[in-house]
């Protein structure tokens, strides 16, 4: 492999620099066009924002409403939008702050995308793991599948 970055192994991992500038193209459809990248951007900023601040109702406009909607949680397998918005109304609202790390975002074609990031809260020492499947449907972007999971503490 040739390229920034070739002789150091950290360069090959997603959410490193120059991560992208080492992969070589890819049969099927167009990987991160950057209109689409900013679109998933910012609606994925958009759902971090209701996250920590407990907006219900921008997390339940940003999930497909959908009984085909699927999220695995720390600890609740939850099907369908109508197990994932009883969830949200009934999770606690605070402590909900965290900050993101290695959050990596790709785009396929104009209609799909998956974001996965690492998070930690404030005061914990253990680390998350998000990630999300995003789908362009009827003109709006929508979470169709998500996992949330927690790495065990040493």
């Amino acid at each position: 492999m040739s390229g920034p970055g070739a002789d150091d192994p950290k360069a090959n991992r997603p959410g490193s620099p120059g991560f992208e500038a080492n992969l070589p193209a890819a049969p099927g459809p167009e990987v991160n066009r950057p209109e689409v990248l900013a679109e998933v951007q910012a609606v994925f900023a958009r759902y971090e924002d209701a996250l920590v601040h407990n907006k219900i109702d921008v997390l339940d406009e940003l999930f497909w409403p959908s009984p085909h909607t699927v999220r695995y949680g720390v600890g609740e397998n939850l099907y369908g939008i109508d197990e994932i918005r009883a969830f949200r109304i009934a999770r606690p609202s605070a402590g909900l702050a965290r900050a993101l790390t290695r959050t990596v975002i790709t785009t396929f074609g104009n209609d799909c995308a998956t974001a996965v990031t690492e998070f930690q809260r404030a005061g914990s020492d253990r680390i998350g793991r998000q990630s999300q499947t995003w789908v362009r449907i009827d003109g709006a972007w929508r979470v169709v599948a998500a996992h949330v999971s927690l790495l065990a503490v040493g």
